[in-house]
């Protein structure tokens, strides 16, 4: 017997099939097409839910001891109002479907121009009255990463690290390196004294007279940790982190705190999570906090809270070292941790748009 032409047992399947749906009893029939009916909203809703990506943001403006009875009500609210406006600067490139590395160096250039945050206008003044800048950015899908350390004239650390991880094939800058690449970049240069504050310069004086000019790390008063993070997942779920700090007040012998030593003040992953931390560097370095939480999340599943828990109040408080993390999850959760008194912080998402803005521990 010779076979028929694919084309006519193509057409005879075709033919059967009707034929044998066509035979079906009619209760049957009917379940069937109702069945599908059922599922394909379902199914549209989900493809639909899948399509409407979510975002998250949330921020610090540093920690350290910060009690109510340490505030003005002015102060207090200024702090609020200036939290909030870098948050929504994330938000609006977030909401309209930019990338979270945009979205975390929109936030944290806002609290780089504010004189309330040791971060750019507001950092801290070294041991010999200079004002010397940190700053790091890391990308969560690519994990490449740019910092820059010791600059005294970048009116924004953060445009600059982020300038490093793009435009060179290095990940950190320092000092008058950095600012040679930033004019190179087009990157804004300032007068060193365009930094100068006269609330931080009193507090370097009151600390060097307490000491009588004593060598030696001393921490910022009521807020010793101004150090500003900020971490971000966008609708395309990338996740970036990224940090600014003015260092310690009277500082000594070009010290480097945490915040642009990637893994440890700084740290992004999409398998994970994205970290910025503010506290006591040196600590955070010789934990390598940043990149400790994410590896509690990536290889010991757990979630992002019990990790930056973890590594605060066990790693950290365990080696006598204080500060806090934000942290943000590859699905979306937003921790804070810290164990201090308070930290400035602040965060919001797709699913809980207005901003929750947060200052003491209670």
């Amino acid at each position: 017997m010779i076979p028929a032409p694919v084309s006519s047992r193509h057409s005879q399947t075709k033919r059967t099939g009707r034929t044998a749906l066509c035979r079906l009893p009619l209760g049957l029939l009917g379940g069937i097409m109702l069945s599908a009916l059922a599922i394909s909203p379902q199914s549209r809703a989900q493809e639909a839910t899948k399509d409407e990506s979510s975002y998250a943001i949330a921020l610090h403006g540093g920690a350290g001891t910060i009690t109510r009875a340490s505030m003005t009500a002015e102060s207090e609210a200024a702090y609020r109002a200036a939290l909030g406006e870098a948050l929504i600067a994330g938000q609006s490139v977030l909401k309209s479907g930019g990338t979270a590395i945009d979205a975390v160096a929109a936030s944290i250039r806002i609290m780089e121009d504010s004189p309330l945050f040791n971060a750019g206008k507001g950092a801290v003044f070294t041991y010999d009255g200079r004002n010397e800048l940190d700053a790091a950015i890391m990308d969560g899908r690519t994990l490449k990463a740019g910092a820059v350390t010791g600059v005294t004239r970048i009116k924004n650390p953060i445009l600059l690290a982020r300038a490093v991880m793009g435009q060179s094939r290095h990940v950190m800058l320092s000092g008058s390196g950095a600012e040679h690449f930033a004019r190179i970049q087009g990157i804004d240069l300032v007068s060193p004294t365009w930094f100068f504050t006269d609330r931080r310069y009193q507090q370097l004086l009151s600390i060097q007279n307490h000491e009588k000019g004593a060598m030696q790390l001393h921490f910022d008063g009521d807020h010793q940790f101004g150090t500003v993070g900020v971490v971000a997942l966008d609708q395309a779920g990338n996740l970036a982190a990224g940090t600014s700090t003015g260092g310690l007040t009277n500082k000594e012998w070009g010290r480097i705190g945490d915040s642009p030593i990637i893994g440890a003040g700084t740290y992004a992953d999409n398998k994970s999570c994205a970290v910025s931390a503010t506290g006591t560097g040196e600590y955070f370095m010789r934990a390598t906090a940043a990149r400790t939480i994410c590896a509690l999340i990536e290889y010991k599943g757990y979630d992002v809270q019990k990790a930056a828990d973890e590594v605060i109040h066990q790693k950290i408080a365990g080696l006598g070292g204080d500060g806090g993390v934000i942290a943000l999850s590859h699905s979306g959760e937003i921790a804070f941790s810290f164990n201090t008194e308070g930290m400035y912080r602040a965060k919001l998402s797709s699913q809980n748009p207005t901003p929750l803005i947060l200052i003491y521990k209670d």
